[in-house]
């Protein structure tokens, strides 16, 4: 197994395969650089170096106490992006994946960046505010802390059904990926996940959206049950001035899973774009 070693001395687990131009991924809450084991081989096959980590705190990558926020999410990307010594990056962030995406250009800039891809992006922001006025209310994700508090194991099976749609009348249920998120979910640190909730709802990505200056691809559900389109990726698509939207209709959260031909398909023709 790969890691790299911070400058706090927490270990990252990292996954890299293939040849060719980089792609990073980065993660949702609360899973593991497995939810994008799809995107790699697929990506992997056809000519791409593809790369994915475990963010502190979650799956094989240490546990710390402190630093489970979105600036020190943002300063381990850079620390891998460093170490494996990338150029010519593309950048691929899902969920709370994409608020670790874009701080990363707020923080670094895009010097080694190429391209980036939102995929169900938290951002710019979920918490409702003065600013964000469509946004949730603070009790949802005091409700989201209380359910991972009282009984982690059953509250990640449970939230599997509206993450991949699967509550919706006529989805096909893949107990798999049911079973799948789970397993990711119960790797990570009680701590570290406990944490990250306050990172992916109270983080304002404003700022660092307005600074993304290389071509964006953003990929969202409209039936998104967890990170809801109209508050996410639209606002996104408003303030990056080099962004392309595309909605999956039907979509869920979890369409790197449930619609990963598609996902697949679409990141490929933006690679080679």
């Amino acid at each position: 197994m790969s890691f790299i070693t911070t400058e706090g001395a927490t270990q990252l687990y990292y996954k890299d395969w293939g040849e060719g131009r980089p792609v990073v991924f980065s993660h949702g809450w609360p899973l593991t650089a497995d939810a994008f084991e799809d995107q790699m081989v697929f990506l992997g096959r056809n000519g791409f170096r593809v790369i994915a980590h475990d963010r502190r705190g979650h799956g094989r990558s240490s546990q710390p106490w402190s630093g489970n926020d979105m600036d020190s999410y943002a300063d381990d990307l850079a620390r891998l992006i460093d170490a494996l010594e990338l150029e010519d990056v593309t950048l691929v962030g899902h969920s709370t994946g994409g608020g670790e995406v874009v701080r990363y250009v707020g923080r670094h800039g895009t010097s080694r960046v190429a391209r980036v891809v939102l995929i169900g992006s938290v951002t710019p922001g979920l918490l409702r505010s003065q600013t964000n006025p469509d946004g949730a209310p603070i009790e949802t994700f005091d409700a989201i802390r209380a359910g991972v508090t009282a009984d982690r194991s059953q509250f990640f099976k449970d939230l599997s059904l509206p993450f991949f749609g699967f509550n919706r009348d006529g989805a096909k249920v893949s107990e798999g990926a049911r079973d799948n998120f789970w397993r990711q979910g119960m790797q990570g640190s009680l701590k570290s996940e406990l944490d990250c909730i306050q990172a992916f709802s109270e983080s304002d990505f404003t700022r660092d959206l307005e600074a993304l200056d290389v071509p964006t691809l953003i990929l969202h559900g409209d039936d998104d049950q967890i990170v809801p389109i109209a508050t996410t990726a639209r606002r996104t698509a408003a303030l990056v001035k080099t962004a392309t939207l595309k909605v999956y209709p039907g979509g869920s959260h979890g369409i790197c899973t449930t619609e990963k031909d598609k996902v697949n398909a679409d990141l490929l023709a933006f690679l080679e774009s």
